[in-house]
């Protein structure tokens, strides 16, 4: 298992073969299908426990800021997840060529693992009117990035690390981008200059 993931997260992964793993083990094919009866089984076993690795990540996470305000829990939630799914390539997974079953899967783990784990810490964000968007919105807006992200060449562009644009973006999805440039302005006063649709209707209606 160990092999295989080695083997399977490094690029090209789907060049990979049984034979390359049967020589990388120092043994048979013949061994191996004793247990996996192809490559795509293999690569699911090894995914689970990819991801049995991912679950763990983000319940330390939690551990570590229960109690602390709710930004933080979302920028350390954000951050392991993101710091793991680009460990093991997850999103190159899901969205490159290949195997459609295996894409399939892969984006049903990373909706369970992490998704669904997210959109319930969003949830309790807002009955705790934390949130100023609806969880739904900021759900979608932070999937994108995050998925964007991965297979973006900004890190190599910007000279910066993965881990930093990932910072970087869990940052501006949480806080904005915009600096204000009066500080005394409220955020009464931002509502109230930014036309919401009703205002639109109204203006455009007879």
């Amino acid at each position: 298992m160990e092999a295989a993931g080695r083997l399977f997260f490094a690029p090209g992964f789907a060049r990979v073969s049984m034979d390359d793993l049967a020589r990388e083990l120092g043994m048979s094919k013949k061994t191996i299908y004793r247990h996996f009866p192809d490559k795509r089984s293999l690569l699911a076993a090894v995914l689970d426990r990819q991801f049995a690795a991912v679950e763990r990540t983000l319940e330390a996470a939690a551990h570590d800021t229960e109690g602390q305000p709710f930004g933080v829990q979302v920028q350390r939630f954000l951050i392991a997840a993101g710091s793991e799914l680009e460990r093991f390539g997850a999103a190159q997974l899901a969205t490159g060529r290949g195997d459609a079953m295996l894409r399939q899967y892969v984006e049903q783990r990373v909706d369970t693992v992490i998704y669904r784990r997210f959109d319930e810490l969003l949830q309790d964000g807002h009955r705790r009117g934390l949130l100023a968007a609806p969880p739904e919105l900021l759900s979608e807006i932070t999937r994108g990035a995050l998925e964007r992200l991965f297979t973006s060449q900004l890190p190599r562009e910007l000279d910066w690390t993965a881990a930093d644009l990932l910072r970087a973006t869990v940052d501006i999805v949480l806080y904005g981008a915009i600096r204000s440039a009066q500080p005394d302005v409220d955020e009464e006063q931002l509502r109230a200059a930014v036309p919401t649709a009703r205002d639109d209707e109204q203006e455009v209606g007879p």
